[in-house]
């Protein structure tokens, strides 16, 4: 019953970013009909899993979904799927434009079946420059935005890639935002729109809303960077016996800090006494704050630092996470048995609506795992169906693995 029920999306996109969108869209209550080439979405075949074609990071970004795999270099395959657009609200793909004209289903095609659809593309670059054509990856989006400079800037000088998928993620929370307007905008004026979500500018947006820094000025002021960001001791600070996270920011927070460990003597010091000063000076001020935190263990510190309103948290592993006291109080993971991959342990939905709450209502599906039961809802005849099939524009989970007859 989440706030986008009654919304009909048809998913064409594989990998994380296209499904990670179309994912948090079901949560939201919208119906997501994921469409499958024959090869299925690439990701189910990366381990762990423990059936073929079921892996952790295909079922993680692949809830609130129905599968229907289509063959679309078939006539066949295309029509039915032109069919399934008419009375959907929305068209989301990752491949590149390009191909998708060349599967009959450019913006013009399917503008001409259902003029109220939102046909959103979300893929690697805009389509007004040079490189428009180019295949586009997170990696490679996140090495030409700034962000595997500003890495090696602010650690030991050599690039890295963030261990996350965070250009894929970051633009298929834009792409979400982007298609929620226009469906408010196709309620208000009745007619669907083209929207076009580019990795590469939304993540150089992303990335220079901070550190464009003096170079959002003309003549240049300095050669761009956030200072603080880019700090060599901006980390979790070491402890006796491990590590803490905490951020001593304002006046207040300085002061309370600094009295708390006895050390009141350090706003004398110029480079101290201000918030504009510690600015100016951030180098300074983290490396004597992390020569601070050495003296206390990790439980010594966060007591402290909750005593004194200090933000601070634990560095929590993959595997400390799941024992967190809050993620485990308000119920972040939750249990689940999955129909052919047994039991699971799921994440929630972590925005919450008072009126309209989102829910798991399905876990991910396997290849094609509702194609038929999706056209019969489409109108289709079983006459129908069965030709599709027998033509291998179809696939089911029963034909998958064998040519059909």
């Amino acid at each position: 019953m989440g706030p986008l029920q009654g919304i009909r999306i048809i998913d064409m996109t594989t990998v994380v970013m296209g499904p990670f969108a179309t994912q948090m869209l079901g949560d939201m209550g919208a119906e997501v009909i994921k469409v499958e080439s024959p090869e299925g979405d690439v990701t189910r075949q990366i381990a762990p899993f423990r059936s073929p074609g079921m892996g952790a990071l295909y079922m993680n970004a692949n809830r609130n979904k129905q599968s229907i795999c289509l063959d679309l270099k078939q006539a066949a395959g295309v029509e039915a799927l032109l069919r399934l657009l008419t009375d959907a609200d929305v068209l989301v793909y990752n491949v590149r434009p390009q191909a998708m004209e060349r599967l009959g289903l450019s913006y013009e095609r399917v503008r001409a079946h259902n003029p109220r659809l939102i046909y959103a593309g979300v893929y690697g670059f805009g389509q007004d420059g040079p490189y428009a054509g180019k295949p586009a990856y997170d990696d490679l989006i996140q090495g030409a935005c700034g962000l595997s400079a500003l890495l090696a800037r602010s650690g030991d000088g050599v690039p890295r890639y963030a261990p996350s998928a965070l250009s894929d993620r970051i633009v298929a929370l834009a792409a979400v935002g982007a298609i929620c307007g226009a469906l408010v905008h196709r309620n208000q004026a009745g007619v669907g729109q083209r929207v076009d979500v580019p990795m590469f500018e939304t993540m150089v947006n992303f990335v220079l809303s901070d550190h464009l820094s003096g170079l959002s000025y003309e003549p240049p002021l300095d050669d761009g960077g956030y200072a603080r960001q880019l700090s060599p001791d901006r980390r979790p600070y070491r402890t006796r016996d491990g590590y803490v996270c905490t951020l001593v920011y304002n006046d207040k927070q300085w002061r309370s800090f600094l009295a708390a460990v006895d050390r009141l003597d350090l706003l004398e010091d110029p480079r101290f006494a201000t918030f504009a000063a510690r600015a100016a000076n951030i180098d300074v001020v983290y490396g004597q704050l992390a020569r601070l935190l050495l003296e206390r263990t990790t439980a010594e510190w966060l007591e402290l630092l909750d005593r004194a309103d200090i933000p601070s948290m634990p560095m929590h592993d993959l595997e400390s996470l799941l024992t967190d006291p809050h993620l485990v109080a308000t119920g972040f993971f939750q249990p689940a048995d999955h129909p052919t991959e047994g039991s699971m342990r799921t994440m929630r939905q972590p925005i919450r609506w008072s009126e309209t709450p989102a829910e798991v209502r399905r876990l991910a599906p396997q290849k094609g795992e509702h194609g038929s039961e999706i056209l019969r809802a489409a109108g289709f005849r079983e006459t129908d169906i069965r030709a599709l099939v027998e033509s291998g524009a179809l696939i089911t989970p029963q034909t998958a693995f064998e040519p059909a007859t």
